[in-house]
């Protein structure tokens, strides 16, 4: 953006700062307040013309940016801080000053078709196995362990303490390798050096030093295609007890099961819950990419730059490591953060692009909630969060997050309107765990 500052405009900023001047500055042979203007602007020099050029252009910004009457399409974006173009102009108090100011605007953009679409999902049902799989699971969390007798044997599924080495080929314990009362589960391969099966028929007291070779396709990049030797030391073993599934079992799970059928019936009702949940979100995922097919946005680095500031924050939250923490480390590894943000980008230009046409579309369509609406949103909310309607309603207000629960209540409605109006047809079958294990593709969700 182009501005020009009148001469008349100018001269005054110049004759302001320079009165200022004349009052504070100390001059040498001069009372101050007392040196002549002329003395000063030879004395100051440059930085006089530097100074009257920054407040020219940094009071002529707000005002253009303040002006009711300026277009909001044209202001900067929040995050977006405007800067010039080229080198600052040069004083000249006979000449208007101009300049040119660069900043991000909010992307203009038209939303082509939206209606009439047509996208495909997998054939995905909850068969028994399913179930059964997951039945397997609870009973897994529900297991109890028992010491083992002291001669008796580790076996398969034991939970095992155990102290263990790396050693040299002398035998020679290699320093900083030693673990004591490591515990795992024999067979779940949850240690370095995967020696469960080599533990297996060991008593409580045993040791035995294990000689082991690693492919060359090793998942452990630092073991593979290597030999080592470990000397393994069980302290203790302990036996996993898991229930019986039966009626009993289902009612320690949760008194309201009265039977294994009311369990098993729990469970598939969860799971039928999660795929529908995942269903919905490849559908509107679709139908969102095929807008954006036709409503290709050009996204200002700014935004792009906020949405990987919101990854990285993800992330150290994931691994519950402070943002700073986990950039100077990732900073050293090779590539360095931007091999990071190279694979992140996509994804943030996705989110980003599939958030304006959602945001557009609501603002098209003028969706509005009524009181019901909400309050009915809030009373699911609470439900799922097990607290009451007055616990959920005083945490959100105290939260500050009531627009945002009514932005989530838009894009919910809209969601509904976008499968209503566009055709979603149903793909080859797909296994359950199969699909629900995938990473989530295509544009992110919204």
């Amino acid at each position: 953006m182009m501005v020009v500052v009148g001469k008349d405009d100018v001269n005054a900023e110049y004759d302001k700062i320079l009165t200022n001047y004349s009052k504070n500055l100390q001059i040498p042979g001069f009372r101050k307040g007392k040196a002549p203007k002329e003395v000063i602007v030879r004395k100051t020099g440059e930085a006089l013309k530097e100074e009257v050029v920054g407040h020219i252009i940094e009071h002529s910004m707000s005002e253009i940016f303040e002006d009711e009457n300026f277009p909001k399409e044209n202001l900067p974006l929040a995050y977006s801080q405007p800067s010039l173009e080229g080198k600052p102009p040069r004083l000249d108090l006979d000449k208007d000053l101009s300049y040119v100011v660069v900043y991000d605007v909010f992307p203009r953009f038209a939303i082509g078709q939206w209606k009439g679409l047509e996208v495909d999902i997998p054939d995905v049902s909850i068969a028994e196995e399913d179930v059964n799989r997951e039945l397997e699971a609870v009973r897994e969390r529900n297991a109890f362990v028992l010491d083992k007798a002291e001669d008796a044997q580790a076996v398969l599924g034991d939970v095992a303490t155990t102290n263990y080495s790396e050693l040299t080929e002398s035998g020679a314990v290699v320093s900083g390798t030693e673990r004591e009362d490591f515990v795992f589960t024999i067979g779940d391969g949850r240690n370095v050096f995967k020696f469960d099966d080599d533990i297996v028929g060991m008593k409580k007291g045993e040791t035995r030093d294990i000689v082991k070779t690693y492919p060359e396709d090793f998942a452990d990049k630092e073991l593979a295609g290597k030999t080592k030797k470990i000397r393994v030391k069980v302290v203790n073993l302990k036996e996993k007890k898991i229930p019986v599934a039966d009626d009993d079992f289902a009612q320690d799970v949760d008194e309201k099961f009265k039977t294994l059928e009311d369990l098993k019936n729990d469970i598939k009702d969860k799971l039928t819950k999660r795929l529908d949940e995942r269903l919905k979100e490849i559908k509107i995922n679709g139908i969102i990419g095929k807008i954006l097919e036709g409503a290709p946005i050009d996204v200002p680095e700014s935004m792009i730059r906020v949405q990987l500031d919101a990854q990285w924050r993800n992330f150290a939250r994931q691994i519950n490591t402070p943002v700073d923490k986990l950039k100077e480390g990732i900073e050293k590894s090779p590539g360095g953060l931007a091999s990071f943000e190279d694979l992140w980008r996509p994804e943030a230009l996705r989110t980003i692009m599939a958030q304006l046409v959602v945001q557009t579309i609501i603002k098209d369509l003028k969706l509005e909630i009524a009181d019901n609406e909400f309050n009915d949103f809030v009373e699911k909310r609470a439900k799922e969060y097990g607290m009451s309607v007055e616990e959920f309603t005083d945490y959100y207000k105290k939260q500050d997050m009531e627009d945002y629960l009514k932005d989530e209540i838009r894009e919910g409605k809209l969601f509904d309107i976008l499968i209503a109006e566009n055709t979603v047809k149903t793909g080859p079958k797909e296994e359950y765990l199969s699909f629900i294990s995938k990473k989530k593709e295509g544009v992110a969700d919204v």
